[in-house]
């Protein structure tokens, strides 16, 4: 049994393969043997050392909040899943080990995915999904009939944003680079900007925006966020309203119930996942620096050897 781990916290950090101990599970635990997991821009920051002081972590370090597999174990009082069911779960960003052929989880944070959902496309789920959702619903509250403007839509935030926005009867705006556009329309967006050629700030205002990208595209969103609208950012933990509009850092937290709903809308068929690459464990340097490197089109997943 393998984890990719670090033993120190910098951005050139070493992602090496090395052997684990089996997880043993405790009251209210599960064992969940992997076959995937997402890589997010959280990881990226975890393994850096950038979020140490949010959430503390020791080395050695295994990397990975969202993963996918199926329990293999189970503790005492470990009653809503069994053995040889198919799981989605996200684990918590200073404990980590999602990076890893099995991991322990608390059996009542874990969601059931259906046979029509691969590992891949449930590892691409939890914090991208949730991210979106929490941003749109709790922090702006967004609805039907309001304009929202999604940048970076064909991302791993920004694709599920523009698919929850859509349904939820909101008239959608999302930037992407020129070769995302065609996604962005399949995915529901009733105006795809490409941002390398056309001024976002020359549209009619948005009441809501969610700003994925930061620096000097949550500075101009300012400029065409409505008196009384919201800016949802996930860049600036420091952010602040001004002259009468809100804004706030979006901290993703619960994703137990954003998982329920997103597997309910696969299977009703309302759900696209996007997957850009699929890297094997032993690649998870590889895949942290394509998602710092940014540009990704949906996610990025690990698969283990299974």
């Amino acid at each position: 049994m393998q984890a990719a781990m670090i033993h120190r916290f910098a951005q050139d950090a070493d992602v090496r393969l090395a052997p684990i101990a089996a997880p043993l599970p405790g009251a209210g635990e599960v064992v969940v043997r992997i076959e995937a997991a997402g890589v997010n821009p959280l990881d990226v920051k975890m393994i850096s050392g950038y979020m140490e002081q949010v959430f503390p972590a020791e080395l050695p370090y295994i990397p990975g909040t969202d993963f996918s597999g199926v329990v293999t174990a189970t503790g005492p009082r470990a009653t809503n899943v069994k053995v040889g069911d198919r799981v989605v779960g996200r684990k918590d960003p200073g404990q980590g080990g999602a990076f890893a052929d099995a991991t322990l989880a608390r059996a009542d944070a874990l969601v059931v995915i259906p046979d029509e959902m691969s590992a891949e496309q449930a590892a691409a789920l939890p914090t991208g999904f949730g991210t979106a959702r929490q941003a749109l619903f709790d922090v702006a509250r967004l609805q039907a009939g309001q304009r929202v403007l999604i940048h970076a839509g064909a991302g791993g935030v920004g694709s599920f944003a523009v698919q929850l926005a859509r349904q939820a009867g909101a008239h959608v705006t999302a930037t992407a680079s020129a070769r995302n556009l065609g996604l962005l329309e399949e995915l529901g967006a009733d105006e795809a900007i490409d941002y390398r050629s056309t001024d976002f700030t020359r549209l009619p205002p948005f009441d809501v925006i969610l700003d994925t990208v930061g620096g000097d595209t949550t500075a101009r969103s300012w400029e065409v966020l409505r008196e009384g609208g919201t800016l949802a950012t996930l860049i600036d933990f420091a952010i602040a309203p001004r002259e009468g509009r809100h804004a706030a850092f979006v901290f993703f937290s619960d994703a137990t119930s954003a998982l329920r709903e997103a597997v309910g809308l696969f299977q009703a068929g309302k759900l696209d996942i996007v997957i850009d690459a699929l890297h094997p464990l032993g690649e998870a340097r590889a895949a942290l620096d394509q998602v710092a490197a940014g540009h990704v089109r949906g996610k990025v997943v690990l698969r283990t050897a299974r």
